[in-house]
């Protein structure tokens, strides 16, 4: 296997779950966790065997050390500056029907909302050691100083020959369509592997959005994507799996059959599994078939990364396998 790893940077926050369905309140107790996209497929790679690195900020609090020592815990090395003048962010999934139905943030102000090239500087190292530099669009959604902290973190992975993946990961309730299209579809063109899904993909090639998009409608967006500049294009389906489009075609992958329990985290756990092949120097479509496989034990269980599978995990039959006496 490959030695050199995956680093990553954005913002991870404290989770707040309620126990049971409905709003918080009396009688509802929140269960505390922390999430990130980034340090999600930090896990995910940890788990599968490479190293994985998280670079951040955190606030000077015990959210911000609940963070640094569940992370420290998987495994994943910590570059992480405490910020002393703001806290670390909250995140509030509200349930419905035992499902997550919403999620909201509070992370204005936040630790992590300040992340900056200064950020990126201090952790060029961990970055040109790495194998796999991997971006998000949450980040650029938080402001111009995280958008100049990406923009960084590009430019000393080009210095040095590192790779870099972009998830687009775009949140309408963080920045409108018009304002981040321009923004994700710069960096996509600037990335060498980047993961979208079909919606997304829709969104920044200025086409309107698929509705249920097919797999042939996935080869195609993957195939436009592939046009901008990466040269490896991975459009998500969901349930019908997922595409790559690459120099050498296109790769495809059915997804998985599930229950699903919770669905934040598939995407994350989909490009762990993807990058973490990508670390071992497999093709594309096993980068695919292991992406599946995580998102689809990462959704049959709560949590946003917790339910992450080791690699003997993924070589069992985990649907439906008598228990082991």
């Amino acid at each position: 296997m490959n030695t050199a790893g995956l680093v990553t940077l954005g913002e991870t926050m404290a989770v707040l779950t309620p126990a049971v369905s409905g709003r918080p309140g009396p009688g509802n107790p929140l269960r505390v966790g922390i999430g990130g996209a980034e340090s999600n497929v930090a896990v995910a790679v940890s788990r599968l065997g490479a190293p994985g690195t998280w670079i951040g900020r955190v606030g000077d609090d015990d959210l911000g050390r609940l963070v640094v020592r569940e992370l420290r815990a998987e495994g994943v090395r910590v570059l992480a500056e405490v910020d002393p003048h703001a806290p670390t962010g909250l995140l509030l999934k509200e349930l419905r029907g035992g499902r997550p139905r919403r999620v909201r943030y509070y992370r204005t102000g936040s630790a992590g909302s300040r992340l900056s090239p200064t950020d990126v500087d201090r952790a060029r190292r961990a970055i040109a050691d790495a194998g796999v530099l991997h971006l998000t669009g949450i980040t650029a959604a938080l402001g111009p100083q995280p958008r100049a902290a990406l923009a960084r973190a590009t430019q000393v992975a080009r210095d040095v020959g590192t790779r870099v993946s972009f998830d687009l990961n775009h949140r309408r309730t963080l920045w409108p369509d018009a304002a981040a299209a321009p923004v994700l579809r710069d960096l996509a063109a600037s990335a060498d592997v980047v993961f979208a899904g079909a919606e997304e993909a829709a969104l920044i090639l200025g086409r309107p959005a698929a509705g249920e998009a097919t797999v042939d409608d996935g080869r195609e967006l993957a195939a436009a994507l592939l046009a901008l500049g990466p040269g490896t294009a991975v459009v998500k389906l969901g349930a019908l799996g997922a595409v790559a489009a690459h120099e050498g075609g296109v790769a495809y992958a059915p997804a998985r059959a599930v229950t699903v329990v919770d669905p934040v985290g598939a995407g994350d756990a989909f490009a762990g599994g993807y990058l973490a092949e990508l670390l071992r120097g497999m093709p594309p479509d096993v980068g695919l078939r292991t992406g599946n496989a995580m998102g689809a034990v990462v959704t049959a269980t709560e949590g946003d990364w917790e339910g992450l599978p080791t690699r003997a995990e993924l070589a069992e039959d985990l649907q439906g396998e008598e228990v082991m006496r």
